[in-house]
């Protein structure tokens, strides 16, 4: 049956399976090809068909968490958001946020997705979803930036303003925590200080993760800057300092036995990593996500 609020699906990995609406209860993956409002170097719009790309020549199993997604039941490509590539942001801002809420409209709170972006704005999308369907969510933010700005360049939703523009629609019961920033304006790390978002190291963020209760409610936001570019050079505003794969893994580890309701992976920008090591890292990252949100019996965390 068509589907105007995605493009043709070109799934990621062998095992998993077209779709042409999202699969309640079912762990589903999506492209959103948008950077139009990346304020360095573009590219971040190619990244979802480079990981797909790529995916296919990785194996399946992970010793990181010894699960093999080829035993953990189905999971879904959905292809890619729609929307317009006329080369004004705004525009096509405005043709992401229609096809979503197109989209929207045929979940439940059980349909689960792993989006591919893009710049860090698509988080939006399905943060802000989870926002208003989890009256308890906790967001978790990897990044090597705040991300805290009350717009930027001219956008309201710049990828430099992602996580302030979600805390518009943060209620009482709502809770950020941020990890790997290191980079920002002081008013931005004033601020995290304040609110006690900001955890200064690995084994104080993980501590926080793990006396989260088991059915509490999880989104995890993930910037691939986060990571050192000497591990990941292809991004658009890559910072030194950053964090490496296994402390990506150490914080995966408590989160297989909670409820990790939605997750992305964004900021890749193939282009700029002529080795192609950075998107082979990325889809490496992705696989290590979608066995962490399927679990040990195949199903998704309820």
């Amino acid at each position: 049956m068509k589907n105007d609020f995605l493009l043709a699906p070109s799934p990621a990995f062998h095992c998993s399976e077209e779709s042409t609406a999202p699969r309640a209860g079912s762990l589903n993956l999506i492209g959103v090809c948008f950077d139009g409002t990346a304020c360095f170097r573009k590219g971040a719009a190619a990244a979802p068909a480079a990981i797909r790309r790529v995916s296919g020549d990785l194996e399946s199993y992970s010793p990181y968490l010894d699960l093999d997604l080829e035993e953990t039941g189905p999971f879904y490509d959905l292809g890619d958001l729609a929307m317009t590539d006329s080369g004004d942001p705004h525009r096509d801002w405005q043709s992401l946020q229609d096809s979503f809420a197109g989209l929207a409209g045929r979940m439940d709170e059980s349909t689960r997705f792993l989006a591919l972006g893009g710049e860090h704005s698509i988080s939006c999308l399905f943060i802000e979803r989870c926002l208003a369907l989890f009256p308890d969510l906790v967001l978790l933010h990897l990044d090597a930036h705040a991300d805290l700005r009350d717009g930027y360049q001219g956008f309201d939703y710049s990828h430099a303003a992602t996580i302030r523009r979600c805390l518009d629609h943060f209620g009482p019961g709502h809770r950020l925590a941020q990890f790997g920033i290191r980079s920002g304006t002081r008013v931005e790390f004033d601020w995290m200080r304040t609110a006690g978002t900001l955890y200064p190291n690995l084994a104080e963020f993980i501590e926080f993760i793990n006396e989260l209760p088991p059915d509490r409610p999880i989104y995890l936001s993930l910037d691939l800057d986060y990571f050192d570019p000497a591990f990941l050079a292809g991004t658009g505003t890559p910072e030194a300092g950053g964090e490496d794969f296994s402390s990506f893994i150490d914080i995966l580890k408590v989160l297989r036995d909670k409820k990790l309701v939605g997750a992305d992976v964004v900021e890749l920008a193939p282009a700029i990593d002529p080795t192609g090591n950075s998107e082979i890292f990325g889809a490496k990252v992705v696989r290590e996500l979608i066995l962490t949100m399927r679990g040990e019996d195949g199903h998704v965390r309820r």
